[in-house]
């Protein structure tokens, strides 16, 4: 890329960026608040389909051509543009669905009238994900605008079913570029990296690079005995009980040290490479501050472990147990107990494989349990040492103002995966929400400072990609 395609170089293309940032503050803070108005819950249909008509205008305002992919269910929005033929091919994923607004008496003002307050807007979908993405696309607007020309050739992908686990994404991304015998991954037209901008930034409040997630399997264990409850007293000794059957059972599935017992489970998992090792390492963590924290005086086992090791790594959780009793103490042996699971995936792991790893080991131990699978997400691994890594890393530095920490794929789930292993292509999350985002929560909040400068970090990633920084 040569200085005249970015309009005079790429530090000078990215001052402007900033300059009509600054030129354009309350506008763009009142396109956000517009794009956050317009109610967008997939879990219940509310603000459909005028929501994907407002969001596919939006798209074509901010520079791109507009495109709505019928996927079965809520739309996918499309937005491309040109750019150099020698730049990559980028690929810029959000979502416009939100969660919905739950105890409205929560919320300090209503979840879709959005409010700013100390330097924060407030609002159902602020930070999670529409002014995430909002920030991407008005960096390629200000880039058109200010240059006259985008730096790399730009497909952007509005998911309108993230918050419910995107289940057309994959399948919607392979109609859109399909794979022929003939495909390799620098096939025309074809992405050549995906970029996402969601979450928050590290709790320390530092500007972050991603560089994959965790996926799940979230699952459940059903034990029954008896036709109903009955008496302890008089049945105890005779009724069968499931809820010892179901407790032998899950201490079957991990040890007290904290191994994971079930074979084949942890299938493809694979050491982290050198860069991600690193990375782990030179992360901040303060474990006995956390545990303050949390009120909790020691770390789940295995001992020994590093804390972000243990975020990187699989795991097996038990999120309830219950015997289906209202919360009683009753003297009597259940007729039925219900453990509700999951399990967190790494790279190299596939659900499916987990899945039929769970339903062996329950078959060996006690088939008379019933297994249900819920929702699960396969997990998306970046190696740090991967071609365009450093680009997003000094493009997000250029445009942020500060040195992004180097995330290995840790912590909770994205659908991101799906549409990543769609286009075998590396992925890079760039999250530009405050920590303190409160997504999925009453009074979800983005700070106005972080979404603006979002702004110039997003312009920033693509020079770079572009080779102009």
């Amino acid at each position: 890329m040569t200085d005249e395609d970015t309009g005079g170089g790429g530090q000078a293309a990215l001052t402007r960026v900033g300059q009509w940032v600054v030129a354009r503050r309350d506008e763009l803070i009142g396109e956000w608040a517009n794009w956050v108005r317009q109610p967008s819950v997939s879990s219940d249909g509310t603000g459909f389909p005028a929501a994907t008509s407002y969001g596919a205008d939006l798209v074509r305002r901010c520079g791109l051509v507009p495109e709505v992919i019928d996927t079965g269910g809520y739309p996918l929005i499309l937005g491309t543009a040109d750019g150099p033929p020698d730049a990559p091919h980028v690929l810029i994923y959000g979502h416009y669905d939100v969660q919905a607004p739950g105890p409205l008496d929560q919320w300090l003002s209503p979840p879709f009238d959005p409010e700013i307050r100390d330097g924060r807007m407030y609002g159902r979908g602020t930070g999670d994900n529409k002014g995430q993405h909002l920030a991407q696309l008005l960096a390629l607007r200000a880039l058109i605008e200010s240059a006259g020309v985008l730096p790399c050739r730009v497909t952007v992908v509005l998911d309108g079913e993230e918050e419910i686990g995107s289940p057309n994404l994959a399948a919607a991304i392979r109609r859109r570029f399909p794979v022929t015998a003939d495909t390799t991954a620098n096939t025309p037209g074809r992405p050549d990296l995906a970029i996402w901008s969601d979450g928050p930034v590290h709790e320390s409040g530092r500007a972050t690079v991603v560089l994959g997630v965790r996926g799940v399997v979230a699952f459940q264990l059903r034990a029954t005995g008896a036709n109903s409850p009955l008496h302890s007293g008089n049945w105890g000794g005779i009724a069968p009980n499931p809820a010892w059957r179901l407790v032998h059972l899950l201490a079957s599935m991990r040890s007290p040290d904290g191994m994971v017992l079930i074979d084949g489970a942890h299938a493809g998992v694979t050491a982290p490479s050198p860069g991600e090792q690193a990375a782990l390492d030179a992360m901040p963590a303060d474990p006995a501050d956390v545990l303050r924290q949390i009120g909790a005086d020691a770390m789940e086992p295995p001992a020994g472990l590093g804390y972000y090791q243990r975020l990187s790594r699989p795991t097996f959780t038990i999120n309830s147990l219950t015997c289906e009793d209202a919360g009683e103490h009753r003297t009597i042996i259940p007729n039925v107990a219900v453990a509700k699971c999951d399990m967190r995936l790494v790279g190299g792991q596939r659900a499916a494989d987990v899945i039929d790893a769970i339903r062996r080991h329950v078959a060996g131990h006690d088939p008379s349990v019933e297994v249900t699978v819920g929702a699960t997400m396969e997990p998306q691994r970046t190696l740090p040492e991967t071609t365009y890594t450093g680009a997003v890393v000094r493009g997000a530095l250029a445009g942020l103002g500060e040195e992004p920490m180097l995330t290995p794929a840790l912590g909770g789930s994205l659908p991101i995966a799906g549409l990543v292993e769609a286009l075998d292509v590396p992925c890079y999350g760039v999250p530009l929400a405050n920590a303190d985002e409160r997504n999925h929560a009453p009074n979800e909040n983005m700070e106005v400072g972080r979404f603006l400068r979002g702004i110039s970090g997003a312009a920033g990633v693509l020079l770079a990609l572009a080779g102009a920084l």
